[in-house]
């Protein structure tokens, strides 16, 4: 291990005065013979996001707060921490015992290499393992400690690390998420709404559009939930396809007829056969319906359907409204799956 102390040291061009931080902010959790990293990572987090956000408010003072946010978020997000891990070769010194884990780490190292390393990135081929940003974190609190817990000297040491730091520019080159979704669903007539739940360990980010919930993320930050929600609901919006509402298969045209349900609410007729058809018409897995919540007494039961469909290597899943019967919901969330795939 004095080895791995060493060589990281090198990497970070800082030597530490207390050597058994490097060690334990350099061993995961399945390392059972030390100290994991857990409690330096708790500290390394918010430490990082105050210092990015320290130097981000001195340096662009006419930045509104919402502009700041969302360069914060770029800059401490889990794929920019893990691109760095990666950059510096840290993981490769990590103490486990879990090799799946590592396996994962590996695939993604080897997406990263093939990236232009000039793009900002949100997000690429291979999603980032959490554990790199912990890695990374975990460095940083074994500084901010090693240093007597001055942030000053912790931005000093560690500026180096993050660098390049994510500008203004660099969101313009490359439009972040959450301004990207805004601007995709403005042109189409759509309205985004994020709302947030905060639990006892994290911030949940859920995104709707024109009502109809699309995505959620959690992160210990609510600004780094609402940037990997939003990633999340484009991938789902723009994995839409958008077809006429007359669709030729093969063999047969697939048309879609709209009534009136119970409810008064307008809804696909025969929506899951329809569903059915087109999913086959693609050459699509058959639509996976479950039961997402029933409530009510025995004799009064209402039941909310999902319906979930694969498109390539994508996964669409829509809920219906709430119906007296599973057959009902089911078919609610047929109409639904099919009214955003036509995009009616």
């Amino acid at each position: 291990m004095e080895a791995s102390v060493a060589e990281v040291e090198r990497i970070l061009c800082y030597r530490f005065k207390n050597g058994k931080l490097l060690e334990e902010a350099l061993t995961h959790s399945s390392f059972t013979e030390g100290v994991s990293y857990e409690r330096l990572e708790f500290i390394g987090d918010p430490i990082i996001s105050l210092a990015i956000s320290n130097y981000l408010f001195l340096a662009y003072p006419k930045l509104d707060p919402g502009r700041l946010s969302i360069l914060r978020a770029a800059n401490i997000s889990t794929e920019k921490l893990a691109r760095v891990a990666v950059r510096y070769g840290l993981h490769v010194f990590v103490r486990h015992h879990a090799q799946p884990l590592m396996d994962q780490v590996e695939r993604f190292a080897e997406a990263v290499s093939l990236e232009n390393p000039s793009v900002v990135s949100h997000g690429g081929s291979v999603k980032a393992p959490k554990i790199l940003a912990d890695i990374v974190e975990s460095i940083a609190g074994a500084i901010y400690v090693d240093v007597g817990c001055d942030l000053e000297k912790l931005w000093k040491y560690f500026r180096r690390i993050l660098e390049p730091i994510v500008t203004p520019g660099d969101l313009e080159q490359q439009p972040q998420p959450v301004s990207t979704l805004f601007e995709i669903c403005q042109k189409r007539g759509k309205r985004v709404e994020f709302k947030h739940v905060r639990t006892k360990t994290a911030s949940i980010a859920n995104v709707f559009v024109d009502g109809k919930f699309i995505a959620s993320a959690s992160s210990a930050q609510k600004d780094l939930a609402k940037l990997e929600a939003a990633k999340i609901a484009l991938d789902t919006l723009t994995s839409l396809v958008t077809p006429p509402t007359s669709i030729k298969s093969s063999n047969r045209e697939i048309q879609l007829n709209f009534c009136t349900d119970e409810d008064g609410k307008i809804t696909v007729d025969a929506a899951k056969h329809r569903l059915h058809e087109y999913c086959e018409s693609k050459k699509w897995s058959k639509p996976i319906y479950r039961i997402e919540k029933d409530s009510g007494p025995s004799h009064e039961k209402r039941f909310i359907c999902s319906v979930q469909i694969t498109i390539e290597d994508r996964i669409l899943q829509i809920s219906g409204c709430e119906k007296s019967r599973v057959k009902d919901s089911q078919n609610s969330a047929a109409s639904m799956m099919l009214m955003a795939l036509f995009e009616v």
